[in-house]
């Protein structure tokens, strides 16, 4: 890449050394001592004042890959760039701007005084530099924070034990799974042994293929088992205790040393959790995954392309395509895109489905019933809890249909999930008001889920009258929560 730079005074010669040897560089500088102390230096140097033809032509930038302007002076920026532009009409140009000037005002005047339509690719004032640099700096220090807090805590618990629990939530996704295992490798660096739990069902046929394909290690636990006992702390990533997290008795919880989450954060956690454990719950991020991410990078931890995947997935999930993100998300992305084994990702977005899976799909089509935009459709009695979700994202593509919600009987609670498309709805907020009085709800702007116990339905005789019961009260709850009259 050809970069010419217009000036050789203290700034043009230091973004010249920072450029040297992998950029090929050439200094325009009009002064002929510092030209000839640039050129003994070892620069490409071409004396002669950078807002003239002749100069610029000899110092080629008809060739050039970028030009740098870093004069002060407005009026010669205005010379120089129409200069330019008459030689070269495609170069990138970037110059510096004094402070009470804007790009906007450069090119006002360029086309006053030389009546042409001037094109500046990029502008750079000292304020908006420096106030650049101080938001890089204060992003630095909190993501070394975090990460060195997390490191610290582990410190501190080694000097203990050597052994560590990562517990998810009972059916977890691929951002749970990618922190985890992210967590579990951060963890062995400082000597510990590590072993990953849930309490559920992974039955997604994408989230069981992302387990096989990265081969992760985790193990299905039940609640008051030996497995969670014999850990002497814990940690939980991607949950905190709520309804979806069933594994973990009261006591459990005086052995959590670690959250890493991304939801909002629960009410009177600290009530359940020592003093002194380590808390990183960030709803303003829209994937754990991210935050593993940052640990990772921050911390300079070396990571298999398997991990890199998953974690670039998780993100991937969570952020819905990336159709959401945060700051946090970005740089991670960022991080892991260099990294990820695509082949590898393709074959877990693209798994085959199970049988199971489309016969519940069928039976959420068949038995979908519409209340305006909204559809509301009941699956019956299965255990793919997973195909709940993938049944309520398919329906949410039908035409005309913006808010979506399907419930299945999976052993002795009712499922649902929920998925809306219509910006004025939060459906997580929608399922709390619907059902948080009767199980645990909630979930994010677009998507969520509910559980609800059977128990309340148990004056139903029989299996169809326990769904009819059950279709007909999570119906009427969800769309009077939705505003919504049945018809």
């Amino acid at each position: 890449m050809r970069v010419l730079i217009l000036g050789g005074g203290a700034l043009g010669r230091s973004i010249a050394e920072a450029l040297r040897g992998e950029f090929e560089v050439t200094i325009i500088e009009g002064e002929e001592m510092r030209a000839k102390a640039l050129a003994e230096s070892g620069f490409n140097v071409v004396q002669g004042d950078f807002s003239y033809t002749a100069s610029l032509l000899k110092a080629g930038v008809e060739r050039a890959d970028l030009v740098i302007i870093t004069t002060m002076n407005v009026e010669t920026i205005k010379k120089t760039v129409y200069v330019i532009r008459s030689n070269n009409k495609e170069v990138p140009i970037l110059t510096l701007l004094p402070d009470d000037v804007t790009l906007d005002d450069v090119l006002s005047s360029i086309e006053d005084e030389f009546e042409a339509q001037i094109k500046v690719d990029y502008a750079i004032s000292p304020k908006d530099a420096l106030k650049d640099a101080v938001i890089r700096t204060v992003e630095m220090i909190g993501e070394k924070k975090n990460a060195n807090l997390l490191m610290k805590k582990l410190k501190e618990l080694r000097e203990k034990g050597d052994s560590l629990l990562i517990v998810m939530h009972d059916n977890p996704d691929p951002d749970s799974i990618a922190s985890a295992t992210a967590l579990s490798v951060i963890a062995r660096t400082m000597g510990f042994k590590t072993q990953i739990v849930y309490g559920g069902d992974i039955t997604h046929h994408e989230n069981r293929a992302f387990v096989n394909l990265l081969g992760v290690d985790m193990m299905k636990v039940s609640r008051g088992s030996y497995e969670l006992k014999k850990y002497p702390f814990l940690a939980m990533v991607d949950c905190q205790p709520n309804g979806n997290l069933t594994i973990l008795e009261k006591d459990d919880y005086n052995r959590v040393q670690i959250i890493v989450d991304h939801h909002q954060i629960l009410q009177h956690l600290d009530d359940l959790i020592p003093d002194g454990a380590f808390l990183d719950i960030r709803p303003e991020v829209n994937s754990s995954s991210s935050i593993l991410a940052e640990y990772i990078r921050t911390l300079n931890i070396s990571m298999s392309s398997e991990l890199a995947t998953g974690l670039f997935y998780g993100i991937y999930i969570d952020t819905k395509k990336f159709s959401k993100l945060s700051h946090v998300d970005l740089k991670a992305i960022e991080f892991l895109a260099g990294k990820v084994n695509y082949e590898l990702l393709d074959k877990i977005e693209h798994p085959d489905i199970s049988t199971e899976t489309a016969e519940i799909l069928a039976k959420a089509i068949i038995n979908r019933r519409i209340y305006k935009n909204v559809v509301v459709s009941n699956v019956g009695f299965i255990t793919n809890r997973d195909a709940i979700a993938e049944s309520a994202d398919f329906l949410l593509r039908l035409e005309g249909i913006t808010t979506v919600l399907v419930f299945g009987i999976v052993d002795d609670r009712i499922e649902i999930s929920a998925r809306t498309r219509d910006v004025r709805v939060n459906v997580g907020a929608v399922l709390r008001e619907a059902f948080g009085d009767i199980g645990s709800a909630g979930g994010h702007s677009q998507s969520g889920g509910a559980r609800i116990p059977l128990g309340i339905f148990k004056l139903a005789k029989d299996r169809t009258s326990l769904l009819r019961l059950a279709e007909e009260a999570i119906t009427e709850k969800f769309l009077e929560a939705l505003k919504v009259k049945e018809s």
